[in-house]
């Protein structure tokens, strides 16, 4: 009898702490509204570690990759004014979210010499 009440409380305890979960940690994220920051190539302009040219923005002086918009979204990337020869300003809205930044809007604001 003892065995078994035993058996009984050591099995009731086994489930009750195998239900037990680790809360898990949320996805950081920031929304952007209509901020106007710096957009280039994250590797030739911002010296970010990537595999290829890709867009990226500098949001409060840090860069993040962007979702949502490619960099030959706005033009040839390699030409005279693209965005892997030279750093533009664009207003922008979205989302960062695990250092990316998830882009829903990117308008480009007028080059100034």
């Amino acid at each position: 009898m003892k065995k078994l009440i035993f058996a009984l409380l050591l099995g009731a305890f086994s489930v009750a702490a195998n239900a037990q979960t680790s809360p898990q940690k949320p996805a950081t994220s920031k929304v952007i509204t209509k901020q106007v920051v710096d957009i280039a190539c994250g590797e030739c302009q911002f010296k970010m570690k990537g595999k290829d040219c890709e867009l990226a923005v500098k949001i409060d002086g840090k860069s993040y990759f962007v979702d949502g918009k490619g960099i030959d979204d706005f033009g040839d990337a390699h030409g005279e004014h693209g965005f892997c020869n030279a750093v533009s300003k664009a207003e922008v809205t979205g989302e960062i979210v695990n250092n990316r930044f998830k882009a829903k809007e990117i308008k480009l604001l007028p080059f100034k010499k």
